[in-house]
């Protein structure tokens, strides 16, 4: 590009913009004339994420940035692209923007700055409504993300919350559980709104509820994410997931009237008794001693509130899903549970486990004591 042309095109620029960004013009065009390329792509990432710049992005990218674009870092230059392409009309120009940015970073030195665009035209696709071609260019990107042994941060926060939206629109809620995750792990989460970590938690929680994968919400209860659904609003949900950790089926049941204002919820009612009667079973089992979870079907029944003729299969679920391991004999109706999976505890958990240990501890010196009665003999001998 003409050095005259950039000058006049700069100087143009800058009498558009707000009067307390003119100065970064100078700066821009000082470091431009010096061929200074780091400081003038790290100015210019500070001026496109200033609010007040947006109507300048894409003719910056398109007549100033392209012109210099191999002479500096590639992810630096996909991530100004991204700010330009956010000013774009609609998104079929976006996705045909990110598409030429993506085929003009695509080379070897630059993979992770081509998954960086792979992945936010994907995004594009995604909400094109493209669900095939959006996973085609998320497959490609998660390939070479494996190939890497290390990659910016942004870069793997893009993938995976890409990947859990598309996840949530095939409606495949273990894979959107784990991917968003991932996506919260990447960032800083005070980057988020208020409204943002709210509809983020609130999602994650749908899914781990209506997920058949998953049983176990750990990770999910010890994510500080959770505390946004601390509202009058969305508490109910925050409770209900509380609830099905524990296997508390009388909060459960307090909280059944809030399932209707969540319509995944209320359309998988059916599914979501069955796993909290699963949720009761496991509980059950994880208050048993270790040398006490033999335990007949009408005491299961007792548990877990189901009808008698329907314990055997709850039972064989339970086995069948990985959350116990044992046996069961069909002729004395009894289940021998050997295992329970582990999972988080809550405050009374804890306390129920520390009276547990407290009773096994009791048992050791009463068998200590009973073998020193017993042994005087052979102690003195």
């Amino acid at each position: 590009m003409d050095p005259e042309a950039v000058a006049n095109f700069l100087s143009e620029q800058r009498e558009n913009a707000p009067e307390d960004l003119q100065q970064s013009f100078l700066t821009i065009e000082d470091y431009w004339d010096r061929k200074l390329w780091h400081q003038l792509t790290d100015v210019l990432v500070e001026y496109f994420n200033t609010p007040d710049s947006a109507s300048q992005r894409l003719p910056l990218f398109r007549r100033f940035i392209l012109s210099f674009s191999e002479k500096v870092n590639q992810l630096k230059f996909v991530s100004l692209g991204l700010q330009a392409a956010t000013q774009c009309s609609d998104d079929h120009e976006r996705l045909s923007f990110l598409t030429d940015l993506t085929t003009k970073v695509n080379k070897p030195a630059s993979q992770d700055a081509y998954v960086y665009a792979l992945v936010a035209a994907s995004d594009v696709k995604l909400r094109l409504l493209d669900l095939a071609g959006a996973r085609k260019d998320l497959d490609t990107a998660e390939s070479i993300l494996d190939s890497f042994d290390s990659v910016e941060t942004e870069v793997h926060a893009s993938f995976y919350r890409t990947n859990a939206g598309y996840y949530q629109a095939k409606a495949e809620f273990g894979s959107y559980y784990k991917n968003a995750l991932l996506y919260l792990a990447c960032i800083d989460l005070k980057t988020l709104t208020l409204e943002d970590a709210q509809s983020r938690a609130y999602d994650l929680s749908i899914a781990a509820l209506i997920s058949d994968s998953i049983y176990n919400f750990g990770e999910l209860l010890l994510h500080p994410i959770l505390d946004s659904l601390n509202t009058p609003e969305h508490s109910w949900l925050r409770d209900l997931l509380f609830a099905f950790n524990r296997g508390d089926l009388n909060a459960y049941n307090v909280l059944e009237d809030n399932i209707s204002k969540a319509p995944l919820l209320d359309e998988h009612k059916t599914f979501l008794w069955q796993k909290i009667s699963l949720a009761a079973l496991t509980e059950a089992v994880f208050r048993r001693p270790p040398h006490d979870r033999a335990m007949t079907f009408q005491t299961v029944s007792q548990e877990t509130k189901v009808q008698p003729h329907e314990i055997e299969i709850l039972i064989m679920k339970a086995l069948s899903l990985g959350l116990l391991k044992g046996s069961i004999d069909q002729v004395a109706e009894v289940a021998r549970i050997n295992w329970v999976q582990p999972k988080v505890l809550d405050m009374k958990q804890i306390y129920n486990m520390r009276l547990r240990l407290k009773d096994w501890d009791s048992s050791v010196n009463q068998l200590g004591n009973w073998i020193e009665g017993v042994g005087k003999d052979v102690w003195a001998a």
